[in-house]
């Protein structure tokens, strides 16, 4: 894997973070996941409502069979060799139904990062995935309709690329990033 680069002072955390399909199949201890988990849980949150909630299934208990076929075929074929599968969802009203919230999602994303970083943190990766039935997914898992399903999550540790079809083991390296001047403009937009 070519590493990735920058000129500034930006923790090499952030330069070894990305999302691999290609995972192992271990087991996570529950020590890891809870410290996981607990990383989301002090992400910042608009007026510290706190509006996500996470739902996990470890490799080969009850759930798991379940939390894998809510994911679409391409993205089954290979987060079935995951340690962990993660759905997260927020809520869309701060406690009320007239009191809608704007940064619902926002604050659930912010918490999908701490969990990103504490688990490279502790060398695991993990991959955030829209391609699910996230219909059937909220049905599973009972969440309320004042919810948003936003995504799932597998966790785990890279695996061998060669067991992922071929046209996944190309793409299996870190992607770049659009440079610092495409992303971030002084004063107003610059599309």
């Amino acid at each position: 894997m070519t590493p990735r680069t920058t000129d500034t002072k930006l923790d090499p955390l952030f330069l070894r973070r990305w999302s691999p399909r290609a995972f192992d199949a271990s087991d996570m201890p529950a020590e890891d996941l809870e410290t996981i988990l607990d990383a989301a849980r002090f992400a910042p949150s608009s007026m510290n409502y706190q509006p996500w909630r996470l739902f996990y299934a470890v490799r080969g208990d009850a759930n798991w069979e379940r939390f894998l076929s809510w994911l679409l075929p391409s993205n089954r074929d290979w987060a079935q060799h995951s340690s962990v599968l993660i759905y997260i969802a927020s809520d869309r009203y701060m406690g009320a139904p007239d009191k809608p919230s704007h940064s619902h999602s926002f604050d659930a994303g912010a918490a999908w990062a701490m969990l990103a970083m504490q688990a490279a943190m502790l060398g695991y990766h993990s991959h955030a995935m829209a391609g699910v039935d996230f219909k059937a997914a909220a049905e599973g898992l009972g969440v309320p309709e004042s919810f948003r399903m936003e995504a799932a999550i597998a966790l785990g540790k890279i695996g061998d690329k060669a067991a992922l079809p071929e046209k996944l083991q190309a793409r299996e390296v870190a992607s770049d990033r659009k440079p610092r001047g495409e992303i971030a403009y002084p004063g107003d937009f610059r599309g």
